[in-house]
Order: structure tokens, then sequence, then C-alpha cells
């Protein structure tokens, strides 16, 4: 047999190769990881594992929460709460110069805590937000570049179907994960905000003012903001407050959206079957993805690449944060060519033993020893981190698959002015993301403080 990191790379290009050449995600991991188990222990080793692993990775309990918050986030796309949000944000912002791109960005943060998805994010803000922004004479740049850019939010901020699957993928709590997500989630949309008032600064008639609301447009958009603020109260307070653990929750979620979009008469019988259907697809796509992922993940394992890679880095002589950054950089790269979902259910299996490792194994007893931290926090803020540049990728350069759905909608922008647009929003999340890498405080503080 080959040494560990050479077949181990083997597998991940054939697997890359696979998936570029349109073998879906989770038939092409399944293959290659079942591939690998069977011809390093033999085909005997696969069908015993394979008789026990499809039923116990989908009777993991936590894993009842994705399809209610994929449901969620279904219902609420078509109840009309982001043209509530975004509304409401208008009112209280439109006003300023650039302020109709910024309330698009907290029309996307509104939606995104109860959608849970990035690209159906961007795309159901930019039906409601894109005319606003055309109305008021934005340039194509700042009003496609702030709208693709808004929909990364909905990756990060509770409730978020993918920061779920890292939770599952490494053992992690969801509710440390949704608390430790909350307050970066919060410094993305103010640092995008920010960014928006610098760029209007420097160029004043790329983000006009609007109008101001009159008292009683005021007033209503506001109130058209209380069912969100209800709905993400609920669903997050009562997490966070220990009334019920995320399932439940996720349930009350579902029935708060659906009750919501009956009384406006936006949800029917047919609307439902269609969300219901929709909820179906995602949900059996996601749990087929997580049993590929399970089976690489043992194949990993069973050639001890994870062991080797961090011996080989310890040998190397380079310093933990060096290669957490090397890490952070490579999802990036991986970004603009895959979708968040089938990324992270790819790389973290492989990724965080090898973090696991250096923090406890391959550096244990030496000066400054790993991260410093327990294990149990390493998880929580590479999970964060690595969920932060996941979004990077929904924006950069060849794919950008954010970007895509906003230039489908805005037919007369030229690709390359979207790209331009979301540049500074590009530098806006490095800085977070070196903000978070310098103080992992950022991301711990909140987790701690629940725990009491």
């Amino acid at each position: 047999m080959s040494d560990p990191i050479t077949l181990g790379i083997t597998a991940l290009v054939i697997l890359v190769a696979l998936i570029a050449i349109r073998i879906p995600v989770a038939y092409a991991m399944i293959l290659v990881g079942g591939a690998g188990v069977a011809l390093v222990n033999g085909p005997q080793l696969l069908l015993s594992q394979l008789k026990t692993l499809a039923y116990g990775q989908f009777s993991i309990y936590d894993l009842s929460v994705v399809p209610m918050f994929v449901l969620m986030g279904e219902l609420a796309t078509v109840a009309g709460l982001s043209t509530a949000l975004f509304r409401g944000a208008n009112a209280w912002l439109g006003w300023m110069r650039g302020g109709t791109a910024m309330a698009a960005i907290a029309g996307c943060a509104g939606f995104g805590s109860v959608c849970g998805s990035s690209l159906a994010t961007a795309s159901t803000m930019g039906k409601v937000a894109l005319p606003e922004l055309r109305r008021y004479r934005y340039s194509p740049a700042l009003a496609t570049g702030s709208l693709a850019a808004g929909g990364v939010l909905g990756i990060l901020i509770p409730p978020s179907v993918v920061l779920i699957v890292y939770a599952v993928i490494v053992e992690a709590n969801i509710v440390t994960m949704f608390a430790a997500a909350l307050l970066p989630g919060i410094m993305a949309v103010i640092l995008f905000i920010v960014t928006i008032a610098i760029y209007v600064r420097i160029r004043p008639e790329a983000g006009p003012p609007g109008g101001a609301a009159d008292r009683a447009e005021f007033i209503a958009a506001t109130m058209g903001l209380l069912p969100v603020m209800v709905i993400f109260g609920l669903v997050l307070g009562g997490i966070y407050a220990g009334f019920f653990n995320p399932t439940p929750a996720a349930a009350i979620g579902v029935f708060l959206v659906w009750l919501y979009g009956t009384v406006r008469r936006l949800i029917g019988r047919a609307e439902l079957t269609e969300a219901l259907k929709s909820t179906a697809r995602t949900s059996g796509m996601i749990y087929l993805i997580l049993l590929g992922a399970e089976l690489m993940k043992i194949f990993m394992s069973r050639i001890g690449l994870p062991q080797q890679a961090a011996a080989w880095i310890a040998e190397s002589g380079m310093a933990p944060m060096a290669v957490m950054v090397l890490l952070l950089v490579a999802l990036i790269l991986l970004g603009c060519l895959m979708d968040s979902l089938s990324m992270i259910l790819l790389v973290i299996p492989f990724f965080w033993p090898m973090l696991m490792e250096i923090n406890g194994g391959i550096y244990q007893g030496a000066e400054g020893a790993g991260f410093g931290m327990s294990t149990e926090d390493l998880k929580v803020w590479f999970g964060i981190l690595a969920l932060i540049v996941v979004e990077l990728g929904l924006i950069t350069p060849p794919v950008g698959m954010n970007v895509f759905i906003i230039s489908a909608m805005a037919k007369d922008v030229p690709m390359i002015e979207t790209f331009k647009g979301v540049a500074p929003f590009f530098l806006a999340e490095l800085l977070r993301v070196a903000l978070l890498l310098a103080f992992p405080a950022l991301t711990l503080w909140l987790p701690y403080l629940l725990r009491g």
C-alpha cells in the first residue's frame, strides 16, 4: 500500500475529478470512500460497515433539526417575510446616502435568520431589493455587489443548516455553535454597512439617498418587522435560554412562519405541498452526502492520513496558527469551485482530525502547544472561521454562486461589475476573519456566558 498521504491525496483528486464531470457529490463521496475502505481493509469490512452505517448516521437525533429548518426556510421564501424585512429596514435607513443598500444588507441578515441558506437569501432578497436600488439610481456595481455580499449572511447567522451539519460532523453541541455564530454574524452586518458608508463617501453618486418615509409609512413598515422579530426571538431566544432544544425550536419556527403566511393568504395547500416536496429533496440530498462523508472519514482514519499530515506539519516546524491560516486559504479556494454544504462535508472530515492532532497530539507538551485551547473550544472556533471563509467562496471568481444568482436577475449589468461591487465586501470579510483569528474570545465569549 502507498503511504497515507499519497493514497489520501490520490483519493481526493479522484473525488474532485468525479465532481468536475458532474457526478453528484453524494455518489462521488460514497464511491471513493467505499472503494478506499475496500482497498485498504477488504470488501468484507466495507460490507460490514454499510450494514449499520446508514442507520447509525440517519438516526442521530441532532439531524432531525435539519428538515425542520429547511422547511422553515422554504416557507419563509413564499410567506413574504423578505418584503416585510426590506421595507422595515428601508424605512429606518433609506433616507441616508447608501441607505437602501444598507437596508438590503439588514434585510438579508433578517431573512437569513429564518432561512439559513445563502443562495436562497441572495435570490429572494434580490427580487425584493433590486428594483428599489434601480429606482434610486444606485450604481450597478454597488446595487448588485451589496445583494450578492448580503446573501452570504444566510450561512452563518443562526439558524444555519450548514452550521448544524458541521456540528454533527465534529460532534459539537448545536446550541453552542449557534451561540458562537451570533456575534460574528452581527460583526458581518456592521462591517458591511460600514463598507457601504465608506463606498458612498468616496463615490457619492453610487448611492443616492432615498426619500424619508412619512409617519404612517414608517409605522406600518416598522410593524411589519414584528413577525420576524417574534419568530427569531422565540426560536433562538428559546434555544439560548434553555427552554427547548433546537428540534422543537425549529418546529415552533415552522408553525409560526406557516401561520404568518396563511394569515396573509400567501401559503395555501399548493404552496405548502411544494415546500414539503422541496424540503424532502433537500434533506434527502443532505443525508446522502452525510453518508458519503462518513465513508470518507472512515477511509481517511483507516489509512491514518490526519495523523500523518499532522506529523509532517510538526516536523516542518510550521506554527499551529500558520496551519490554520493555510487551511482557511484552502477553503476559500475550494469555495470558488463548490457549494458551501458539499465543501463542508468534503473537507471537514479531513481537516478537523488533523487540527485535533495538532492541538492535543503532535504538539502536546511543547511550549505554547497547539492553539492554547481545549478541543471543544477549538471545534467551535474553527467551525465559525470555516463557515466565514466558505462564505467568501460564494462571492469569489471564477464561480461565485451568489454573483451568478444576482447577475441572472440584473441581466443588463456585466458580471465584472458585480465582482467589482463585491470586492469591498470581500475585504471586509477578510478583516472579520483576521479579528476572529487574533481574538478567539469574539467567538467563544457568548458560549461561555451561556454556560454560566
